[in-house]
């Protein structure tokens, strides 16, 4: 990644930019390239480069109507008398302001820094966004889940037939479209873990159900991923100390159901089960802080059936 700082932008493209169309319009006015410099704080040698183009302007700046009609403000101040460069200053640094916060200086900086795509003016203007941030790092926890689960061969045989899938919610997440995860679902193939796709929020409803029901009682827990259920590892888990819970595979208003057996366990356990039924296949869920989080105690259970073998 690029690091830029939006005060590169305006130095590098909107100064230069609005000192070139300042200068065409005071000779315009017929201003001498002398009487240009002094009122641009350059030398006549850049005046005279302005004038024959020697100098580039950045499109985007140039071609708003706002930078226009302010450059044309400003030349025609000048010629009247009516503005000094303090009066300029004044309105090209509202110009930069305005240009910053969805403006052309913001197109720029996203261009010169692709990652900030979607975020460059909330970040630069308005600050860091607590909720832009929330959605990243779940992104960024789901696909770091999904990495530390492909490159772990030993929980292939743990993914259930329909496929796995990991997720973490935003906090006070209280729609699946608040919980990120993998689209398309982890699948099992040739003998390892694909990750189809990147992460992206609503891509799951059984997860994020799962999910939902956990927060909506302990909102610390935000993170899960569901697994082929397998007694060995409930008998881990039982042997750190969790009391897994049991629940009904029918669908329908499953996240009430597991909602109101959190409630009367009084706690979210770290892993939820059910046994299956006709065109059901067995499940476990998982839970942790994160996605993340879900997918390292899961690991560790594996583990600790293996040494049990």
């Amino acid at each position: 990644m690029s690091l830029r700082l939006p005060e590169e932008i305006v130095a590098e493209q909107f100064v230069p930019t609005a000192r070139a169309m300042l200068a065409r319009e005071l000779d315009q006015r017929g201003f001498t390239q002398q009487s240009i410099a002094d009122r641009l704080g350059i030398t006549q040698a850049a005046v005279s480069n302005h004038l024959n183009g020697q100098v580039d302007v950045a499109a985007p700046i140039a071609e708003d109507p706002r930078m226009v009609a302010t450059v044309e403000e400003i030349a025609d101040g000048f010629a009247a008398g009516t503005m000094d460069e303090v009066d300029a200053l004044a309105a090209l640094v509202d110009l930069v302001g305005a240009f910053e916060d969805r403006g052309p200086i913001c197109e720029l900086h996203e261009a010169a820094m692709p990652e900030l795509e979607g975020l460059g003016c909330d970040l630069c203007v308005r600050g860091p966004d607590e909720a832009v941030q929330a959605e990243r790092d779940a992104l960024a926890s789901v696909r770091q889940a999904s990495r530390l689960l492909g490159a772990t061969p030993e929980m292939t045989d743990l993914v259930p037939n329909v496929g796995t899938n990991v997720a973490t919610a935003v906090p006070g997440a209280s729609d699946p479209t608040d919980v990120a995860a993998v689209p398309g679902r982890l699948i099992r193939m040739r003998g390892r873990i694909e990750v189809p796709a990147n992460p992206e929020f609503g891509a799951s409803r059984n997860v994020a159900t799962a999910i939902l029901a956990a927060s909506s009682v302990d909102p610390g827990v935000r993170g899960a991923i569901n697994l082929a259920l397998d007694e060995a590892l409930l008998a881990a888990a039982r042997d750190r100390g969790v009391d897994p819970i049991e629940f009904d595979p029918e669908y329908e208003k499953r996240r009430e159901r597991l909602t109101e057996l959190f409630e009367q366990r009084g706690a979210v356990p770290r892993l939820c089960y059910h046994a299956g039924a006709f065109g059901v296949e067995p499940i476990c869920y998982v839970y942790g802080e994160t996605a993340v989080d879900a997918v390292e105690y899961a690991i560790e259970l594996r583990a600790q059936t293996g040494e049990a073998d």
